[in-house]
């Protein structure tokens, strides 16, 4: 009986645990086998390898290496000598190992990269010590990470950029995505809101974070691939898992000409130094250091030249910027031809002493002034007035005087005389005055904004690009009469604008009120150079206006003086201007000019804007007449 007992129990052991198997085979095993292999993988990301960016002639000016570098991670409390010590076994490792061909780099300068006190990265992000590894700096970290602890070798893209600098401000540059401030991103901001899209970047990443590379960085970023690696309980790799190989972005093609934005940027940088030591009076402007200039496509929109001077080279970002290169490169990073940019002279006191790359319009303006005097019925292509070289504002008794450039009397004239002349006295008797007299202030100003912001002035071009301004409106300002507001609006001394602005103003103005949207960017390709999309010009809004008004302020703008396009073979629709400005210190006077050409099929509009050049004919135009040459040379008539 017992015999018998103790065999049936152990059948029901035997069966239960044959059950049991069948159980986990057939009902379980699909997903045990699923949480098996989920705590036994291990995965790797992989960067994407950002799109390029070319030129107009297909040249390559922004484009992505794959390279190994080596990067540091604090995990530890270190002591001054710990580091200085950690410092001196690298360098003997990277002069061992390394280039012999590269300069050897000093021990100081690797304690600045390690950065333990987190001077220039949070301590908890990784610090790059070094990129392009070579194969034996490669292998030789990867055998003694014993030896280096916290340093890791990392496959990244490095961005290089042409070295003749094609637009280097406008491009714009990358920086480390773990580090970035996301409220001043508001695409990657978006991007951390949704859980598919938080782990699209990885942390040692690079991304755009100025110009172009930051505006399209949708297009250019790809898609990071993965690499997955089944382990066993202690870690160790016992077989290959998944790959999903990484997808390159996009690449962007520009409407920016190489050969025009070359000339255009060597005609300012030569044309600064003529009038900084010229010894004629109209010409001479010896503060003017800096210059912008756009041209502006008028059928299209195109920007075929985006010049900034001073330019930087965006590769100082490839190897770490220092504190004294940081320092050095000062504002000039920042496009100065769609944000205000002021220049370092030395100190606070004399950097208040000079304008910012926002200056008013001065005379260029009054081509649109007389289009509203008379859309407003203020004036008419036949009016006659007769100018005396000044104009009085204000109540009686404490009237003000405002006059002409040197207080001359242009004597009789009709509204294309008062442009051709730049009579400041016209525009004010004539329309500034007269606007004031029929709104009042409030409605006054109100039309008159309207009007400015028809033509691109004190609103976003609608372009796109980051950190573009609508420009300073001081005709808005507090404690201004409305009648002082209108009066030297009228003239161009109440709104500060950007170069592109003025740019797409001149276009409109080109166009017959039509306003297109500034283009950078003609198409997009994939990797394997097929066109995913096709940038077709936009227009932005558009006004109205009878035929003869136009008629009438490109009669007075053929007139307009100017220097340097004294040969042309093709008729320039122009107009100069010299706008005062207070500073600390005194009055500067700034040289602005706008033209579009030729006259009767209108093909590029340009805006060139010089602080502290004096006339406009002289500071501004001779390099504007540059830019015409080159497209025209290019592109025909």
């Amino acid at each position: 009986m017992r015999t018998s007992v103790f065999f049936f129990i152990v059948f029901l052991v035997f069966t239960v645990l044959i059950v049991r198997l069948a159980i986990l085979q057939f009902v379980e095993g699909e997903s045990l086998r699923e949480k098996a292999q989920g705590i036994g993988q291990n995965p790797t990301y992989i960067a994407s390898i950002r799109g390029s960016i070319y030129d107009a002639s297909n040249n390559r000016i922004a484009y992505s290496v794959p390279t190994q570098s080596l990067y540091f991670r604090i995990e530890k409390q270190y002591a001054e000598e710990e580091v200085v010590e950690l410092a001196t076994r690298l360098k003997e490792v990277l002069d061992t190992y390394g280039d012999k061909e590269a300069p050897p780099i000093a021990v100081e300068e690797l304690v600045r990269k390690l950065d333990i006190e987190g001077k220039r990265t949070y301590g908890f992000l990784p610090r790059q010590i070094k990129i392009d590894l070579s194969q034996q700096e490669i292998a030789y970290f990867l055998e003694n990470k014993q030896a280096f602890p916290g340093f890791e070798v990392l496959e990244e893209g490095i961005r290089q950029y042409d070295p003749s600098l094609i637009a280097p401000q406008l491009v714009g540059y990358l920086g480390r995505y773990s580090g970035l401030n996301m409220e001043r991103y508001p695409y990657y901001q978006q991007l951390l809101e949704t859980e598919e899209t938080a782990k699209t970047y990885l942390d040692t990443e690079y991304v755009g974070v100025a110009g172009l590379e930051y505006m399209y960085e949708s297009e250019l970023k790809g898609s990071n691939g993965q690499k997955t690696f089944i382990v066993d309980s202690l870690g160790r790799v016992v077989g290959a898992g998944d790959y999903v190989k990484p997808i390159k972005g996009n690449n962007l093609h520009l409407t920016i000409h190489p050969e025009i934005q070359k000339r255009t940027q060597k005609k300012i940088e030569e044309h600064l130094v003529k009038i900084r030591k010229s010894s004629q009076r109209y010409e001479r402007a010896p503060n003017a250091i800096t210059g912008y200039a756009v041209a502006m496509e008028v059928k299209t929109g195109n920007v075929i030249a985006m010049a900034n001077v001073p330019q930087y080279d965006p590769n100082i970002w490839r190897n770490g910027i220092t504190e004294e290169e940081l320092k050095a490169l000062g504002s000039n990073m920042n496009n100065g031809t769609i944000t205000e940019v002021f220049q370092d002279y030395g100190s606070k006191k004399e950097n208040n002493r000079h304008p910012s790359s926002f200056v008013y319009l001065g005379s260029t303006i009054k081509p649109l002034t007389v289009l509203i005097g008379l859309q407003e019925k203020l004036i008419t292509p036949d009016t006659s007035y007769q100018d005396i070289g000044y104009a009085m504002i204000g109540r009686k008794g404490s009237e003000q005087r405002i006059g002409n450039s040197d207080s001359h009397a242009y004597g009789r004239m009709d509204p294309a005389t008062a442009i051709a002349k730049s009579s400041n006295a016209f525009m004010i008797d004539k329309i500034g005055n007269p606007l004031y007299m029929k709104y009042g202030k409030e409605k006054g100003l109100e039309v008159w904004d309207r009007y400015m912001k028809a033509f691109g002035l004190g609103t976003t071009t609608g372009s796109g690009l980051p950190r573009e301004s609508r420009g300073i409106l001081d005709y808005m300002q507090e404690g201004q009469t409305g009648q002082a507001a209108l009066a030297y609006a009228s003239f161009g001394q109440q709104g500060k604008y950007s170069t592109l602005q003025l740019a797409q103003y001149t276009a409109t103005l080109a166009n017959h009120g039509k306003r297109l949207k500034p283009q950078f960017v003609s198409h997009i390709t994939d990797a394997d150079g097929r066109t995913v999309k096709t940038i077709k010009p936009e227009v932005v809004s558009e006004i109205e206006f009878n035929e003869r008004y136009w008629k009438e302020i490109e009669a007075g703008m053929k007139r307009v003086n100017m220097h340097g396009f004294e040969d042309v073979s093709y008729e320039v629709v122009r107009k100069t201007g010299t706008s005062q400005q207070w500073v600390a210190g005194g009055i500067v006077e700034n040289a602005v000019f706008i033209a579009y050409a030729p006259a009767k099929d209108p093909k590029l509009a340009v805006a060139v804007v010089v602080p502290e050049g004096g006339f406009g004919a002289y500071g501004a135009a001779p390099i504007a007449r540059e830019i015409f040459d080159s497209y025209f040379e290019l592109y025909g008539f």
